[in-house]
């Protein structure tokens, strides 16, 4: 068994954070994450002050702001990133209270809709804001470690990728879920449109069906999401939320086909979410007579919380100059917005393109 270290580059300066939004989010992945890799988190600010009160107390946070006029000033005197963990729908309301020209990071979704998202994509720009979303399944330790592998080409060109989700989803952890018209893809498979993206790049076509459970008011918990990369290239996700019968035949995991080998990396963390299990990381090479040979890797850091370690580090290096590329910017972030609302379109009326 081999280890395979799938740390993400962390900046060469310090940078402060103050955080707008103290939910389960911070609480579970955001907070961990500063605190594993060493960020300075200066002030934090949410309507619900106790909340903020809470996370300040257990994660050592200097200052609750009682205002967002005053975290902003804070952050500006600071030149600190703006962590913005809030609801999808406040994303545009927020946004143009920012200081110009600094530096945010954008909690996924990028908007509720495409309209949205070519919003907050317009104000970025008329601000001049360094801009990204927080599609942190990229900076996965388990997708740095197929990222490095194909590059290497260890398993030849990729021609099939599949996402794979048979599990249960505890939806009432999020309140606001349960009022809105787009949830399933809008809020979970976007990970995994961004992924697919992120290797394969732009489908020529999208065509999905997401549905609800019978006994649930959730709008959606399953879906389906086949993308056309023309007739060698095939690219599939497939997620049931709704299957709580026990581990048994619970299933999680991201796919790389190739025409050398195969990786098949299982995320632990949705098989029992929040708590989850140990990832598994494997991939199979064609030995010289032609016998394939399976191999187990040990990664270091999992989803929650090294990936918000590697999403929040990207927009660092790329604000001190260390990083010329900014992976999750919201120009490229609102692509992704592009191919989820063609999944919606198709999951409606048939549209595919």
């Amino acid at each position: 068994m081999t280890t395979i270290i799938s740390e993400s580059k962390l900046p060469n300066t310090k940078i402060p954070i103050v955080i707008i939004g103290a939910g389960g989010i911070v609480k579970d992945a955001h907070l961990p994450a500063y605190t594993k890799a060493g960020f300075e988190v200066l002030a934090i600010y949410d309507l619900n002050k106790e909340n903020a009160m809470l996370l300040a107390a257990q994660f050592s946070i200097p200052t609750v702001c009682d205002t967002i006029e005053s975290l902003v000033k804070l952050g500006k005197e600071n030149n600190a990133i703006f962590d913005l963990a809030i609801p999808a729908s406040e994303i545009t309301n927020i946004l143009p209270k920012l200081p110009d020209n600094s530096a945010v990071l954008i909690q996924k979704p990028m908007g509720e809709n495409l309209e949205s998202a070519k919003e907050i994509l317009s104000i970025c720009n008329a601000k001049n804001l360094t801009a990204a979303v927080n599609f942190q399944l990229r900076f996965a330790p388990f997708v740095n470690a197929a990222r490095s592998l194909i590059d290497a080409g260890l398993i030849g060109e990729v021609y099939d990728m599949k996402v794979k989700l048979c599990t249960y989803t505890p939806w009432h952890l999020w309140d606001f879920l349960a009022d809105i018209p787009r949830v399933e893809i809008l809020y979970h498979s976007i990970h995994y449109i961004d992924v697919v993206r992120s290797f394969l790049g732009e489908p020529k076509r999208v065509m999905a069906k997401t549905v609800r459970h019978p006994k649930t008011t959730v709008a959606s918990t399953r879906s389906t999401i086949l993308f056309d990369y023309g007739d060698e290239m095939s690219a599939t996700i497939n997620t049931n939320h709704d299957h709580n019968f026990g581990r048994t035949h619970q299933k999680s995991f991201i796919k790389w086909e190739g025409t050398k080998g195969v990786i098949v990396a299982k995320m632990g963390l949705l098989l029992d979410y929040p708590h989850g299990v140990p990832d598994k990381f494997e991939y199979c090479v064609i030995d010289e007579d032609n016998n394939p040979q399976w191999k187990t890797l040990e990664i270091e850091g999992t989803w929650f919380p090294d990936a918000f370690i590697g999403v929040m580090s990207s927009l660092m290096r790329f604000v001190e100059g260390s990083e010329k590329e900014l992976p999750t910017a919201v120009e490229d972030a609102v692509k992704t917005m592009e191919t989820v609302e063609l999944a919606y379109q198709s999951s409606n009326t048939g549209t595919r393109k």
